[in-house]
């Protein structure tokens, strides 16, 4: 076997087993949209084809209202994320030194913590904030769903910045300076525009992680506000209904379309390479 014959080969073999492992991960999920469009009772039992489940779907008080849930509480948590994680990503981006390294440790613990370790955490924290200290508004269930889903958004948008500031030629700033620009300025005119799409990037992204978090919602959630992702685990009891997955599928269809556009985001601002290897904590 000559060496172009083993190359294409190994080519052909790399492609097979890559188109195979996108199946075994895309699987479940095409399943999920496929039977989404069961007309029968229950989710396993296959008894025709139809829309009847997205019509059920959209027309349950239950289901719109688990989602409204999940939407609101998603769209502070980007707030809090963003705001925070874009501060943070600023400063350890154009800082140096142990307490630089001190905080990248720190954001890099809480991407690796599993989430049930803080969701158990969070729980009595909560709880003793607003009853033990009298903080009032830590009784409402979305601001706790917020603060509880900002955690690790937080750390990703920070990294995410981090990774772009990075990237970023200093002379840039140092121009402004020489120019007699003030800092907030250069931060306004020259920094904060070539930002942007990181920023962007990171706060669709922090809304992503929110809309699907189930193991910190189910602790910290409260009576009347039952997010999604938990209403859809408490539904197992009775069994998957078709209307679950169509509202799913929708919801799978959001989460793919805010993914892609995290990505086109980054790619247009050229931060992408950057950004991997800040997540990597390479840079």
């Amino acid at each position: 076997m000559t060496g172009t014959t083993r190359d294409r080969a190994t080519n052909l073999s790399l492609r097979i087993f890559g188109i195979l492992v996108l199946l075994f991960l895309f699987a479940p999920l095409l399943v999920i949209l496929v039977y989404s469009f069961n007309s029968g009772r229950l989710l396993g039992a296959w008894e025709g084809f139809g829309v009847n489940a997205y019509q059920t779907a959209f027309s349950s008080p239950d289901i719109l209202h688990a989602v409204g849930v999940s939407l609101r509480s998603s769209v502070v948590a980007t707030l809090f994320a963003t705001l925070l994680g874009s501060a943070l990503g600023v400063a350890i981006g154009v800082r140096t030194g142990t307490v630089v390294s001190v905080i990248v440790g720190v954001l890099a613990l809480v991407l690796v913590t599993p989430e049930i370790v803080q969701a158990v955490s969070l729980m009595p924290w909560l709880t003793s904030l607003s009853v033990d200290w009298g903080i009032a508004p830590l009784n409402d269930g979305i601001l706790r769903l917020a603060i509880g889903h900002s955690l690790f958004a937080t750390a990703v948008v920070s990294f995410l910045v981090r990774g772009r500031v990075r990237a970023l030629d200093p002379a840039l700033t140092e121009a402004a300076e020489d120019l007699y620009a003030t800092r907030w300025n250069s931060f306004r005119q020259i920094l904060l525009p070539q930002l942007a799409p990181a920023i962007g990037a990171g706060a669709l992204m922090a809304f992503t992680l929110s809309l699907d978090n189930t193991i910190i919602s189910a602790f910290v959630q409260t009576t009347g506000n039952t997010p999604w992702p938990v209403y859809v685990l408490s539904s197992l009891r009775s069994g998957l209904r078709p209307e679950l997955a169509a509202m799913a599928a929708v919801m799978l269809i959001a989460t793919l379309a805010l993914l892609a556009l995290a990505a086109a985001v980054l790619a247009r601002g050229g931060s992408a390479s950057s950004t991997a290897r800040a997540l990597v904590g390479s840079e």
